[in-house]
């Protein structure tokens, strides 16, 4: 399942850049509004605005994305997003956030200003529970809802945007794995300020804690999970001795933090024991990333924590699978459908492996099924792109046109918009499509090239409509490219 959609791409490493799939769902109106925008990074006041913040992490995310390896997963990231969408109402949070998913081992989150919200797999691999995987998000909404990282940029004497912009270029490096060898090597004579800007300090540690830990108990989480995942993360930083997980780093975890959290924790209700098997199942998809050259260890680590008996199972058909045991596999995910249907992602990963083996029909069928009932639930909107792309090309142009409308930062749909449109005829609709997901991964002049072949196309065909919405989509880029150059 690794990086399955788009391979990742390594690219020139500039201070920021973008991206943004919004977690809360936005009307069709704003949404066609938010299609074609880039971030205006004009500003240079000394004071970080909401608006600065929002378009800073939406750039930066960009260039993230060229930067690291993304763990490409619809299913998983569906999940940490609906994690999110459970706490951000408790957080005090603007709902407009973005979830990324890294493929790395080392066990961190992170989350930038404007909403950008990051997980490792490692994460999965360290939280063996949904509660202190919870915990770790609330802590980054706490830090998102405080505005932290623009009240830290207030207290720096002259402190503009760029500093900001120096200061995120760095999390690029921390947040892949870099630590801040990699953060000193870039930055030279900047790299102290920069590693001090990236600690929080223990006021921001406890005000995050606070504010996760009643966001925690309002969304039905359990409290306790945050002191307990500190103790763990704090064993673990033992065990690892100079190399601490990279969460550490930016987040310490000291005694007192513990007790204090603890002590909060101790005045907050927790709920009743959840038989929920989600949590389990994602972090089987997480292991078996993470283990794929190894795929019986990824059992291995799942039972050490006695997970659910439905995850076990879960795994063992992600595992047929790959072992090109299709139909045991899918027998196995019906069983376990029938004995929790109210659990969309077990029947997408069904229509899922049906794609993977060649049997398409199935496929579609099993993704429409999902549909009917959960019409906006993305894995199943993926799989039916990929089957209808291989049948029926011109339908899923139709179909995935709707798609980039309604998450009209995500680079997987626009990549699989320009296969729909080039076997279907639409070539130079084909084209921009093209462009826009390259430049959503933060390849700003490969996309302006692949606009310039896109209008030409577009000419040469008499589409001189197409030909004058891609000279607009040019200037766009380009203005995006000088203000990224001048920033």
């Amino acid at each position: 399942m690794r990086n399955r959609f788009i391979a990742p791409v390594k690219g020139r490493l500039i201070a920021i850049s973008l991206l943004g799939a919004t977690l809360a769902a936005t009307t069709p109106s704003v949404q066609a509004q938010q299609s074609y925008q880039l971030p205006d990074l004009g500003s240079t006041s000394a004071t970080v605005t909401t608006s600065d913040e929002y378009h800073l992490g939406r750039a930066w995310l960009r260039q993230f994305r060229a930067q690291t390896e993304q763990w490409q997963d619809p299913i998983a990231q569906t999940y940490v997003r609906s994690v999110l969408a459970k706490l951000v109402p408790y957080s005090g949070v603007d709902a407009r956030l973005v979830v990324t998913l890294v493929d790395s081992r080392l066990l961190n989150a992170f989350a930038v200003p404007g909403g950008v919200v990051g997980v490792n797999a490692g994460l999965f691999a360290s939280a063996p529970d949904e509660d202190e995987f919870a915990s770790v998000l609330a802590h980054e909404l706490g830090h998102l809802a405080q505005r932290h990282y623009a009240r830290r940029m207030e207290r720096v004497e002259e402190t503009q945007l760029p500093t900001m912009a120096a200061m995120l270029a760095g999390m690029i490096i921390a947040a892949g794995g870099g630590g801040s060898a990699g953060i000193a090597t870039m930055m030279g004579s900047q790299a102290a300020f920069i590693q001090d800007q990236l600690a929080y300090s223990r006021r921001f540690e406890q005000e995050a804690d606070r504010v996760g830990l009643n966001a925690m108990a309002k969304a039905g989480y359990d409290p306790q999970a945050m002191p307990e995942m500190f103790r763990a993360l704090q064993k673990l930083a033992a065990l690892q001795g100079g190399n601490p997980p990279e969460f550490l780093l930016t987040h310490p975890v000291t005694e007192s933090r513990i007790s204090d959290t603890q002590a909060r924790a101790d005045q907050l209700p927790s709920p009743a024991h959840r038989d929920d098997p989600s949590y389990a199942m994602i972090r089987a998809r997480a292991l078996l990333m993470l283990n794929q050259d190894m795929p019986s260890q990824a059992m291995t680590e799942l039972e050490q924590d006695d997970p659910p008996e439905a995850a076990v199972r879960y795994l063992e058909a992600l595992n047929d699978a790959r072992q090109t045991r299709y139909v045991a596999a899918l027998d196995k995910l019906d069983a376990l459908a029938r004995d929790y249907p109210d659990l969309s992602m077990i029947p997408a990963t069904a229509a899922q492996i049906a794609y993977d083996a060649n049997h398409r029909e199935d496929a579609l069928a099993r993704a429409r099924r999902i549909l009917r009932l959960s019409p906006s639930y993305y894995p199943a909107q993926w799989v039916q792109a990929e089957a209808l792309l291989q049948t029926q090309p011109a339908q899923a142009f139709d179909v995935l046109r709707d798609m980039s409308e309604q998450y009209p930062e995500d680079p997987n749909v626009f990549g699989l918009l320009a296969e729909a449109a080039g076997r279907s005829g639409r070539d130079a609709w084909g084209q921009l499509a093209r462009a826009e997901q390259l430049q959503l991964e933060g390849r700003i002049d490969t996309a302006i090239r692949q606009l310039d072949s896109a209008e030409q196309v577009a000419k040469e065909s008499g589409d001189y409509a197409m030909a004058s919405r891609i000279e607009q989509r040019r200037k766009d880029f380009i203005g995006y490219r000088e203000t990224m150059q001048n920033f």
